[in-house]
């Protein structure tokens, strides 16, 4: 199974849980604005706050070749903050509880499909992977998925 397929089917099954939107609108939202917080430096933010909160980890894990731990949505909440994770439910036209509990679905795969082989690419790289993610790769996968 690939990336996309287990991104929405994470994000569907936490959005459609908690009285989201139907349909992918508020998937594709959600997911967009994740990718635009992981790039310009974002993911190397975000680790750093994971392992600043003392989930160092289950950051370690994602980015290992090992299985990934989960993350909660608590966890989510207390690593991106309130403000950011409020952003990122807005722009996805969720609650902030709704939007946690998808990303503490995703993350963990996404982070993980970010850094093949156990490392993280330089920064040159990621951003092309972020940047191919956010154009035609997830619209078009997005229209698969959906």
């Amino acid at each position: 199974m690939g990336l996309f397929d287990e991104l929405g089917k994470a994000v569907g099954g936490a959005v459609g849980g908690a009285g989201g939107p139907a349909g992918g609108g508020g998937q594709a939202a959600l997911l967009q604005a994740l990718l635009g917080l992981l790039q310009g430096g974002g993911l190397q933010t975000l680790l750093q706050s994971l392992q600043q909160k003392g989930l160092g980890n289950i950051a370690a894990s994602w980015i290992g070749t090992g299985a990934n731990l989960p993350i909660s949505a608590e966890q989510v909440t207390q690593v991106l903050g309130h403000d950011t994770l409020g952003k990122l439910a807005g722009q996805a036209g969720l609650d902030p509880k709704a939007a946690a509990g998808a990303i503490s679905s995703i993350l963990p795969g996404l982070v993980d499909q970010l850094s093949p082989g156990g490392a993280l690419p330089d920064a040159g790289a990621l951003q092309g992977a972020l940047s191919g993610m956010l154009s035609g790769g997830l619209g078009d996968t997005l229209k698969k998925l959906f």
